[in-house]
């Protein structure tokens, strides 16, 4: 399905697979050649708080992968602004993904916050990604204020429960023309599968290929289950 692709702001992609950054202590070599040879992603995601560290996932991501810098750590949106200017100062260009949790207990992102990040950056020509969780009233406005796609979380962050919110993520995809890219709760490729064909765009995973026991195996399926989604979701329309 060349035809296919991924359109993110200014950005298009054929893969619908992102690695996420969850787990930043198994971001190793293998790890992230085995996301992108064997689950075909073109897109990880880094957070830009690891920005500095002596060993950092830049120096593993190949030529020609997009890296999707995140506020994670952030607190609150100055914080997160903050971040995302340092981004573009290093050279990672206007994409940016928003993280913003003061909540260390469940992970749940900040909404009010959250939006306020994404309406001044997109005021200042980034392409924003807000995570969230997915309430209708929340990503009608985050769209007002500019969010180039929308990242709601799928059950909370690294439970692989999957689609636990997967009646408001459809509202999410029944209502908006912007991608909607399931991020967090997503730890089997039959949950990726579901959220393909749900009509979810693209899905985000780390936990699932950081966890296990053979890495391409895993990278593998969830390429495999998310091609199916997707064919099965287009299939339809």
């Amino acid at each position: 399905m060349e035809y296919d692709v991924l359109t993110i702001g200014d950005i298009t992609l054929t893969s619908r697979f992102i690695l996420g950054s969850g787990k930043t202590a198994k971001y190793t070599p293998e790890l992230i050649r085995s996301a992108v040879e064997d689950a075909k992603a073109e897109m990880v995601s880094v957070a830009i708080k690891t920005l500095d560290d002596e060993d950092c996932v830049l120096d593993y991501i190949p030529e020609g992968v997009r890296v999707l810098p995140n506020t994670l750590g952030a607190t609150n949106a100055a914080e997160a602004i903050e971040m995302a200017h340092k981004s573009r100062d290093r050279g990672l260009g206007n994409l940016i993904k928003i993280e913003i949790m003061n909540d260390s207990k469940y992970l749940l992102p900040d909404i009010n916050e959250t939006v306020e990040a994404v309406r001044v950056l997109a005021l200042e020509d980034f392409i924003v990604m807000p995570y969230i969780y997915p309430s209708l009233p929340t990503g009608r406005k985050l769209i007002e204020y500019g969010a180039a796609a929308l990242m709601p979380l799928a059950s909370p962050s690294g439970s692989n429960k999957g689609l636990a919110t997967g009646d408001f993520i459809q509202q999410f995809i029944n209502e908006f023309d912007v991608p909607i890219i399931v991020d967090a709760g997503i730890g089997r490729p039959s949950q990726a599968c579901e959220a393909m064909e749900m009509g979810c765009d693209a899905v985000m995973a780390n936990t699932a290929l950081a966890t296990a026991g053979n890495l391409q195996l895993m990278a593998e399926a969830f390429y495999s289950a998310i091609k199916a989604g997707r064919e099965a979701y287009l299939s339809r329309i």
